[in-house]
């Protein structure tokens, strides 16, 4: 490879750590990790489509945003686990390219549907009266196509102009996925386009919803101390600090992420916060949203009988079928 600026045929990844003796631990922590996510988002995604109650303008919102979830964590999180227990652990570019596309394209889409979700829950609460008026089923098809398009449109921007320059002869990448950060580490330090299409992309991306998402929570929870009744009260301002929670991990994370590097923070700190961001915001998200709402409990609890029901029926079917022979 050339030392001033080749394109490599591929990339090599160094995971989250190179100690041997931990992949086999840390294999079975992710593997359980990604378990709970699939589980918890595709119940809550089977759930807000099979059930009539919950085809509601929340629920809607709730529903794209868990396929997002499984969508976005699986983009990363089944090619770590293979190179945990793989000494393999390269990708190529075309892989690379293809990995870092979808990661964008899909986290971009979940930075503005969270915005959407704090506005739909804005007007629910500080707005009833206009509620069903404002949000119909239009309104939400539009807002949702909206953040599919602009996700789609800043990945197609970004992946591009971060694969149109050379790099500096290295294809290391101290990373357990072809993140942003990383790649840009390996390109000349005079791709000043690059560095400020990124720090824009930022502002765009996660500076603009976080503070549309904190500005909407501010309003409501003002609306919210206006109640009468404490225990209601109390009920609310604990269902906001919850998504709050999500929200503040989710974008704080990420933030820090992209910015360290012009700060100079370490890549082990980069690595954990990439975790934090990629992995458990997907987790929390079906239990802070739907998971402790009781509409979404039963539907789940119907599905899950009609589930065992048919298993169950299944189980006779081969059971007579081998006593017959």
């Amino acid at each position: 490879m050339n030392e001033n600026s080749t394109t490599p045929t591929e990339f090599v990844l160094l995971g989250i750590s190179q100690r041997t003796d931990l992949q086999a631990l840390l294999f079975a922590v992710f593997l359980i990790i990604y378990f709970f996510i699939l589980m918890g988002n595709m119940l809550v995604f089977v759930a807000t489509i099979s059930s009539q109650v919950l085809h509601t303008p929340m629920y809607f919102f709730l529903r794209h945003l868990s396929f997002l979830d499984v969508c976005y964590t699986s983009v990363t999180l089944p090619q770590m686990l293979v190179h945990f227990i793989s000494k393999r652990r390269t990708i190529s570019v075309l892989g690379c390219a293809m990995q870092m596309f979808f990661y964008i394209f899909l986290g971009t889409t979940v930075c503005y549907l969270l915005a959407v979700m704090a506005c739909d829950r804005y007007l629910a609460i500080c707005q009833p009266l206009h509620y069903m008026r404002l949000m119909t089923r239009r309104t939400c098809f539009l807002f949702v196509s909206g953040c599919w398009v602009t996700g789609l449109l800043v990945s197609l921007l970004q992946t591009s102009l971060i694969f149109s320059l050379p790099l500096c002869g290295s294809n290391i990448i101290n990373h357990f996925f072809c993140d942003i950060s990383p790649l840009m580490k390996l390109q000349h330090p005079s791709s000043f386009i690059n560095n400020v299409e990124n720090i824009l992309a930022v502002f765009l991306v996660l500076v603009t919803p976080f503070i549309f998402i904190l500005v909407s929570y501010f309003l409501i929870i003002a609306d919210i101390s206006k109640l009468t009744l404490p225990a209601g009260r109390q009920k609310a301002l604990g269902t906001c600090s919850s998504h709050m929670l999500s929200v503040i991990l989710f974008y704080g994370t990420a933030m820090f992420t992209y910015l360290s590097p012009k700060f100079g923070y370490s890549d082990s700190l980069s690595k954990l916060l990439s975790l934090i961001y990629t992995m458990v915001p997907a987790m929390l998200n079906p239990v802070i949203y739907s998971l402790r709402n009781k509409p979404v409990n039963d539907a789940i609890k119907e599905i899950l009988a009609k589930l065992c029901m048919c298993m169950k029926r299944l189980f006779c079917c081969l059971c007579g079928q081998s006593l017959r022979k």
